[in-house]
């Protein structure tokens, strides 16, 4: 055999065995979620930077954003003053009614709507019973927004509200040890949560029939110190929880660093599922959210990545078997 035609025949096996390896590859999935989902300005412009990037996300809705007087003066979370909550609440009528169309639109287009529950309360000392209270004040909240500003609500909301609320994310990502918050999520008909922090990227695990997400550390900044994949903690390290807009853009291509170094790690080895947290907070002059836009303007087109939902990625999740059982953490 010619020295030409022996190096065809490898340049072909080569290309053959990476293409090969390439289909049996998972895709890359990002997971972008926000908490409190509040504003409607950035209700807005996140469905629209999704729609531009074909993504989904997740969005963990506080329901006291629902609530107008009169249920502010009702509402009482766990071991709570009445009519208390760490977020506030809704501001007007009319603000709850855009809302309200905000979170039906995006449900349309194939967002998550889960739980933040209502308060923002930190709830790593309650029971089984105090969780349950919450979520179902969660619920009742909902099956009734539409009706307490006076709308007619679309058909499937209540489908929406008694069905389609998979996911919870606990305020403070402070879980409570042991097993009452996930009995309580179970007995909720929730599927899965996303309140725990990992070393790094990692796979969910099954813990008594809820599937258990977590935020990851991730390297950062010069020195590359980990720090939780979240807007606050890299605002909290950034500026010390004080909004500096002076630096907005060093602070935004920090970010975004951050972002596409624990992309591309993952994308290049395991694949593991990416997870970022943002919140309806604009810190240190928008510097968070541009570069997430400017992560999932980057990546989110690609033909092996997916930008989903937490409910979009757990069966892409168990297809690969990689879901794994605890009876704790």
């Amino acid at each position: 055999m010619s020295r030409l035609l022996l190096s065809t025949c490898l340049s072909v096996s080569l290309l053959i065995a990476a293409i090969a390896e390439a289909a049996d590859r998972p895709k890359q999935l990002v997971i972008i979620s926000f908490d409190g989902a509040h504003d409607n300005a950035l209700w807005l412009k996140s469905r629209q930077m999704a729609a531009k990037n074909g993504a989904h996300f997740t969005y963990f809705l506080s329901c006291t954003f629902l609530m107008n007087e009169a249920a502010k003066k009702a509402y009482q979370a766990p071991h709570q003053k009445r009519g208390k909550s760490n977020v506030g609440f809704a501001q007007s009528d009319d603000e709850i009614r855009e809302r309200l169309g905000n979170i039906w639109h995006a449900h349309l287009e194939g967002h998550d709507i889960s739980s933040h529950a209502c308060g923002h309360f930190d709830g790593r000392l309650w029971s089984e019973a105090d969780w349950s209270a919450e979520y179902a004040t969660f619920r009742a909240t909902l099956k009734n927004a539409w009706r307490s500003v006076g709308l007619q609500e679309p058909a499937g909301w209540q489908d929406l509200v008694d069905h389609g609320i998979e996911g919870f994310r606990a305020p403070y990502l402070s879980a409570t040890a042991g097993a009452d918050m996930i009995a309580a999520e179970k007995k909720a008909g929730l599927s899965y949560d996303a309140s725990l922090v990992t070393k790094g990227p990692a796979m969910p695990v099954e813990e008594d029939g809820i599937i258990r997400f977590g935020l990851p550390l991730i390297p950062e900044g010069p020195s590359e110190k980990p720090i939780i994949g979240m807007d606050y903690n890299l605002f909290v390290r950034h500026s010390k929880g004080e909004e500096d807009t002076a630096d907005s853009a060093e602070f935004e291509n920090r970010a975004y660093a951050a972002f596409k170094e624990a992309f591309d790690k993952q994308y290049a080895g395991a694949r593991i599922p990416l997870q970022l947290g943002f919140h309806f907070v604009e810190m240190n002059g928008g510097a968070y959210w541009r570069a997430l836009d400017r992560l999932v303007s980057d990546v989110c087109h690609r033909t092996d990545v997916a930008c989903v939902s937490y409910s979009e990625a757990i069966p892409m999740i168990e297809v690969r078997g990689k879901l794994q059982q605890t009876s704790g953490l």
